[in-house]
């Protein structure tokens, strides 16, 4: 069985913690309007309003005027983060991070010492609420598709089990987007198609859905029937370090997007530098509205875990190499991989830059850890967005 949990409301559950005064407020973490700024988490009193991920926060205010708007401290979360992510390692080494705010765990291991994984679950998300005052929400189930939609379905504070023989019984009834790979466009084939629920597409026929959806077939026919054999790949056996996001709604505005992959970029390079890692291929990861997702990627001349170096090589891979510039974009991602040694190349100059981000990047980290602060970097990417005016 594998355990997947995901924070509730994350960037906003920590703002109320930390200010409690804003219990019953509707709190959003993200930029501001007049910077075009966009919410990055929106509490659940503010979702009642129609708030969401990814909105422009001008919206947001538009749809509800009383709107606490808190600037994000990515730094703090990342804090957070590595507090229950030890909370965690209390009961498996195999942890599987997908951002911040939530991770798969294979507690297989773990059984014989601490119960099994229902106890397990309750434990840990028991230990997250009275240590750190925070709420999760969990999903235990035979695979990882499954464990991610049982966390979601009753969040939040939800705890879902499901067992072998409930797998069809839990997925048919669900709508047909909640399989991966569903996105507009598929959820519009699939409504002309008369197909609403998983239980409907199981019934239609494999050859049937090549016809309409060619090679994404045979992967949606596995995911209806609870087919999901990937192992939780704990970070320190993946051959690659990565984050990321996707979107409520789809976004379009490339200042948007770059805004994102730099937040994704920084969470990225602490992890390397917390493993004491660093790559040489840098990748960004961009899923459009149709769901069809590419991949780039390029080499740099020595390994890095520089923040600067891997933000410079994001940028540019965003900009200059992607074939469908000003598409509707649902997801994007930044990894980096290639792992090996650095090497000491290149001229005096370059050493000692190099040096010098080094140097800015462990006093940022330091800080992070000590205090949970956080010291914009995003102030760099309003340059370069003037420079490029």
């Amino acid at each position: 069985m594998i355990i997947h949990i995901d924070m509730d409301a994350f960037f906003a559950s920590v703002e109320i913690r930390d200010r409690p005064e804003l219990a019953d407020k509707p709190v959003v973490v993200g930029g501001s309007a007049a910077e075009r700024g966009v919410v990055a988490a929106a509490s659940y009193v503010a979702r009642r309003f129609g708030i969401h991920s990814a909105m422009p926060m001008a919206r947001a205010q538009r749809l509800c005027p009383a709107l606490v708007v808190i600037p994000p401290r990515g730094g703090h979360y990342a804090a957070v983060s590595r507090q229950i992510h030890g909370i965690f390692a209390r009961y498996t080494p195999v942890i599987e991070s997908l951002s911040l705010d939530e991770a798969f765990l294979d507690v297989s291991g773990s059984e014989r010492l601490f119960g099994s994984p229902p106890e397990i679950a309750r434990r840990i998300k028991r230990e997250i609420k009275q240590e750190l005052g925070l709420t999760a929400s969990v999903g235990i189930a035979p695979n990882k598709f499954l464990a991610k939609i049982a966390s979601d379905v009753e969040k939040p504070d939800g705890f879902v089990v499901i067992e072998p023989q409930q797998v069809q019984g839990f997925l048919d009834p669900l709508p047909v987007g909640r399989l991966w790979g569903v996105g507009k466009v598929a959820g519009e084939v699939f409504a002309r198609l008369g197909i609403n629920t998983i239980g409907q597409l199981r019934q239609f026929g494999l050859e049937r859905l090549r016809r309409h959806f060619a090679s994404s077939a045979d992967h949606l026919w596995a995911l209806a029937h609870g087919i999901d054999d990937r192992p939780v790949v704990s970070e320190y056996e993946a051959k690659s370090v990565s984050n990321e996001t996707t979107f409520a709604v789809d976004i379009r505005d490339p200042d948007v997007l770059l805004a994102w992959l730099q937040q994704l970029t920084e969470q990225v390079a602490q992890r390397l530098r917390d493993m004491e890692l660093e790559g040489r291929t840098v990748q960004i990861k961009v899923r459009y509205a149709d769901f069809h997702t590419i991949t780039r990627a390029q080499s740099l001349q020595q390994p890095t875990n520089l923040t600067s170096e891997i933000w410079r090589t994001v940028k540019q891979l965003f900009q200059e190499r992607l074939p469908r510039q000003h598409q509707p974009i649902r997801l994007v991602g930044v990894g980096v991989s290639n792992f090996g040694e650095a090497q000491l190349q290149g001229d005096l100059f370059e050493q000692v830059d190099r040096a010098r981000q080094r140097k800015l990047d462990a006093a940022v980290d330091d800080i992070n850890r000590r205090f949970g602060a956080i010291l914009q970097r995003g102030k760099g990417l309003q340059k370069d967005r003037q420079d490029e005016k």
